[in-house]
């Protein structure tokens, strides 16, 4: 996680004639934390916590299983630890569907490929099918989901364009543009831009038919894609990934066009910018993986 700090200290001392970077860098940090903030709230379990190998795992930080493995039996894939079947932190036995065997067998991977001490940060694939097996078959709680979703739509980070510097208007016509073009006529919507801070409110019509879209979604997409606008900052974005438009790649290219006009400039920031690469390709990556049926 993002601590307030850390976020706003990444923010480079602004210049009277460069107010408009500055003021991007400090947007960016800002939806960082908020996101961070949401991704939180959202995973975090409730009082009178199930005990799973999950939750333990958790709580210990160390490796206590042997075996990892992966049973098909008639209703799905089970991942297990020492034959006992691995759940979610609610308890829910994490079961995938056979069109998931993959997703099953990644899962398994990252368990396996625990060492000594248990790095949270290389579960992705755990915490997301944890994330869509415990809530999204809750209508409540999808409809909750999507109102939070729409509401990075309304300010989508690809939806304010700038003007200069001449490095980040040539990323924004290679990795938005396309992508709001798509979206206008996939879906057969208006979507607003600005050259400015404040952007338009979209029509009603658009933000009523994404959310008719995303009410299509199983419990699977449904958490790839909160998973996929959280890490992105960008609904349009990982609308593409999802409807498979675009690459996990070219996700994370379109996500970091700011960043990566920043670092063509002023370079790169070490342990910041290069986590950040990592970090952003591994969540948007294991959300396609997720969102993949294989029959």
């Amino acid at each position: 996680m993002i601590s307030l700090t850390r976020g706003l200290t990444r923010i480079r001392p602004c210049r009277v004639n460069h107010y408009a970077p500055c003021l991007q860098q400090f947007r960016i940090a800002r939806a960082n934390l908020h996101a961070s903030y949401v991704c939180r709230q959202a995973t975090v379990a409730e009082s009178g916590q199930a005990k799973t190998a999950t939750n333990r795992a958790e709580t210990s930080l160390k490796r206590f299983w042997k075996t990892v493995g992966v049973e098909e039996g008639d209703d799905g894939f089970l991942v297990t630890l020492d034959k006992r079947p691995l759940k979610t932190p609610s308890g829910n036995k994490l079961l995938f569907p056979k069109s998931k065997r993959i997703v099953a067998t990644l899962v398994a991977m990252e368990w396996d490929n625990q060492e000594t001490l248990l790095k949270q940060h290389s579960l992705p694939m755990t915490s997301l099918t944890s994330r869509a097996i415990d809530a999204f078959h809750d209508e409540n709680t999808r409809k909750e989901v999507r109102s939070q979703l729409l509401k990075y739509f309304e300010t989508d980070t690809i939806c304010f364009h700038q003007q200069e510097p001449d490095t980040v208007v040539k990323l924004q016509k290679e990795h938005w543009f396309p992508l709001l073009e798509w979206a206008r006529q996939t879906f057969g919507v208006d979507i607003s831009t600005s050259d400015s801070f404040v952007l338009p409110p979209h029509p009603e019509e658009t933000v009523r038919k994404f959310d008719e879209v995303m009410a299509e979604f199983d419990p699977w997409q449904m958490a790839a894609m909160e998973r996929a606008v959280y890490s992105a900052k960008s609904f349009i974005i990982a609308l593409a990934l999802l409807k498979r438009r675009i690459t996990a790649e070219q996700a994370a290219q379109a996500a970091h066009v700011e960043v990566n006009s920043q670092i063509e400039k002023w370079g790169e920031v070490e342990d910041s910018h290069d986590v950040d690469y990592h970090d952003i390709r591994r969540q948007l990556a294991s959300a396609a993986v997720l969102a993949i049926n294989v029959q």
